[in-house]
């Protein structure tokens, strides 16, 4: 008996009398919200309105808003806003999760840095490379002219020297 059980707070499961009173509105204004795709139940095999725990929130916040002053297109797009956020969030957490057990099962996994010459240099987890503090001034020589490109006109300029 003192067991708790979690409830899905997307799992349809008020008609609408109880949601309408839960949400402390008239079973109308549902069907209104439903109409205008403001907040839209699940439907059982028989057409009956499901509402949810998070159904019932939403019906809370859109009458806030709405004595708040903020119209209904303007809530719609609110609601629809909150709904991509919450779908990015669980997106968010999937990754994060994925990423925890990509790492857990390659413990040990290589970490890779540039190194001072620009070549790829391979590191083991936690190692921290030396910073370098020396300046390198590359300057490109000039081309050195091939004895069968002379055309018999002297080079303009000699190669520059080391």
């Amino acid at each position: 008996m003192g067991e708790q059980h979690d409830i899905d707070d997307e799992a349809p499961i008020f008609a609408i009398a109880v949601a309408a009173e839960l949400s402390g509105m008239h079973p109308q204004t549902l069907r209104q919200y439903d109409r205008l795709g403001l907040v839209v139940p699940a439907r059982t095999s028989g057409g009956s309105r499901r509402y949810s725990l998070r159904h019932v929130a939403q019906l809370r916040e859109v009458a806030r808003m709405s004595a708040d002053g903020i119209g209904l297109p303007a809530i719609a797009r609110i609601l629809e806003l909150e709904d991509r956020v919450r779908e990015l969030h669980g997106r968010v957490r999937d990754l994060e999760e994925r990423v925890r057990t990509e790492l857990e099962r390659r413990p040990g996994a290589r970490v890779f840095a540039a190194g001072a010459t620009g070549a790829v240099v391979t590191l083991r987890h936690g190692t921290r490379v030396r910073r370098a503090t020396e300046l390198v001034v590359w300057r490109p020589r000039q081309p050195i002219e091939r004895a069968d490109d002379h055309d018999g006109d002297p080079p303009a300029a000699g190669p520059v020297e080391g």
